[in-house]
């Protein structure tokens, strides 16, 4: 049925003038005090209604359950779109106005401990079930507050799953498994939604049982199916503006907690400069992803986020060339779908600067094509197997 024209915000008015719990009973009440109708079905409609906005991500929360979501994105009140996979969909999900999306907004940000007004417009934290909540509210964004929910995988893919899914080919799936078996150090690339964290956890479960993995991460995404696993996750500043702890802190202290391979779920900050420094000391396989438009720009995005963080521009490509022994280069087509494109190695040259070269190129056919450091990369993984 369809609810008469303001009959849920004058019920919320009212509730909010006389505190207590949110039941069926109350909003009858309520109901007949503004002279509406009280049948059950209109009763049970308008509890439902208000118990989405608050409880759950509100009417987002139907969005969240769909099979296969990944992402659920707000662009104000008349546009919720989510991606299965596919790419984006637009949905008949709408909020009656922006008001009802900054309610939501605000009220996610609380439940994560955060703080979401127009003083701080904006938020970037963790919910409790794993979702990864963004939000930006207006008059910053248009055309009204942004939310944006990145939904975590209930379980983690396997690689046979990815070759299935045309993610991998047979060939590049038996490739990044030798990578793993043969302990080489490595970064997964890509731009913003390619399936970065989605490879790492696939390959991260192929690590042998007795090998103690420890993960360090701006937010806990990464969740490989392993044993012997440990996570440090970053803690932004409170309210007070204090209690924050960076990555880079993080990275420190998971070098003294005994690693067999150490993990940067999402290298972009100062962090970097640890992260290459851990791998040059003895800790194989150790390994992260990085957002980057190809392999080959991977050296120059490490460059800025090294300058950034205070190494020089030589150091860090002396690091890069010792600490990572291979790049895989994930792209997402127009069609929506994510696939390894590239896997690339580091090479010096007479300068002493780091430049990648290709070892293996895969089309979206699932075609491959050798590069000219196809050689290097299997000499590469015979040396360490050996």
């Amino acid at each position: 049925m369809t609810l008469p024209v303001g009959a849920v915000e004058q019920v919320r008015e009212r509730l909010a003038r006389d505190p207590g719990d949110l039941t069926p009973h109350r909003v009858a009440e309520a109901l007949r005090a503004t002279g509406r109708p009280v049948g059950d079905a209109t009763v049970l409609e308008v509890y439902e209604s208000l118990r989405r906005d608050v409880v759950g991500a509100g009417p987002l929360e139907p969005l969240l359950r769909l099979p296969g979501v990944t992402d659920v994105l707000v662009n104000g009140p008349d546009q919720v779109f989510v991606d299965r996979g596919a790419g984006l969909e637009r949905t008949d999900v709408r909020f009656p106005d922006d008001e009802a999306v900054r309610r939501l907004a605000q009220r996610l940000a609380g439940a994560g401990g955060r703080r979401l007004d127009d003083a701080t417009p904006y938020v970037d934290l963790r919910l409790a079930d794993g979702t990864r909540c963004h939000a930006v509210l207006a008059p910053v964004a248009r055309p009204g507050t942004v939310i944006s929910l990145r939904v975590p995988r209930g379980r983690v893919f396997t690689l046979e799953e990815l070759v299935a899914s045309r993610f991998l080919t047979e060939q590049s799936g038996r490739l990044v498994s030798s990578i793993i078996q043969a302990r080489l150090a490595f970064l997964v690339s890509g731009g913003t939604g390619t399936g970065k964290t989605t490879l790492l956890a696939a390959l991260l479960s192929r690590v042998p049982e007795h090998e103690r993995l420890v993960l360090v991460e701006d937010s806990s995404e990464l969740r490989p199916d392993h044993p012997h696993l440990v996570g440090l996750e970053a803690r932004p500043v409170n309210v007070e503006g204090s209690g924050g702890i960076d990555l880079r802190t993080l990275v420190r202290q998971a070098l003294r907690m005994r690693p067999d391979r150490l993990v940067v779920g999402e290298v972009r900050g100062g962090e970097v400069v640890d992260l290459l420094a851990a791998m040059n000391t003895g800790h194989e396989g150790g390994c992260g992803t990085l957002h980057a438009n190809s392999a080959l720009d991977v050296p120059s995005r490490v460059e800025s986020l090294a300058l950034a963080a205070g190494l020089g521009r030589e150091a860090a490509h002396s690091q890069l060339a010792s600490a990572v022994d291979v790049v895989l280069h994930l792209v997402r087509g127009r069609d929506g779908r994510r696939r390894l494109a590239q896997v690339a190695v580091p090479v010096r040259d007479r300068s002493g600067l780091v430049t990648m070269s290709t070892a293996v190129e895969i089309d979206a056919d699932g075609s491959a094509a050798a590069g000219p450091a196809e050689g290097r990369l299997v000499d590469l993984l015979a040396a360490r197997t050996s």
